[in-house]
């Protein structure tokens, strides 16, 4: 006879959750590097245009975003419903768009200032008049590398 007898009870066996730990911090650690923060936070109605024809910008943090369109729901009240320009997270005039510019040209080093860029969120809806006053401060300022931020229109898609 055999001195060991098997266990006929049928309990599965403990799972062992040593390694647990290790696989939580390593998607904890992969979603704080793959996820990216929102810039600024949208004050402003922001129906962009279509457009057939697009190109996709290379480096984002070259990008310096200006937005212009009628105050969303939330600060009609206090701005009104003309269409206004928007600086990071802040309603501003024509006239601070300079400022804007030089600020946003001295967080950058000064290697990579040339290949700034002034990408314009315009609403479909913007007078053109205030476009043209933005685009006469962009001027004053040097930046002369404009993109127009749009959306893909049907024909493209289909293409």
């Amino acid at each position: 006879m055999s001195k060991f007898k098997k266990k006929k009870s049928g309990e599965l066996p403990a799972v062992n959750t040593a390694s647990l730990p290790d696989i939580v911090f390593m998607l904890l650690f992969f979603f704080m590097v793959a996820t990216v923060m929102r810039q600024n936070t949208l004050m402003i109605e922001n129906k962009l245009p279509f457009a057939d024809q697009v190109e996709k910008l290379d480096r984002k943090e070259l990008v310096m975003y200006i937005y212009a369109g009628k105050p969303s729901s939330r600060y009609t009240q206090k701005f009104g419903s003309e269409a206004r320009i928007q600086l990071n997270d802040k309603f501003a005039s024509v006239s601070d768009v300079q400022k804007f510019i030089y600020a946003e040209r001295e967080t950058k080093r000064e290697e990579l200032i040339p290949y700034l860029t002034t990408a314009l969120k315009v609403d479909v809806d913007t007078n053109m008049g205030l476009v043209s006053d933005i685009k006469q401060e962009l001027r004053k300022a040097e930046a002369l590398k404009i993109n127009y931020t749009t959306r893909i229109g049907e024909v493209a898609k289909n293409n």
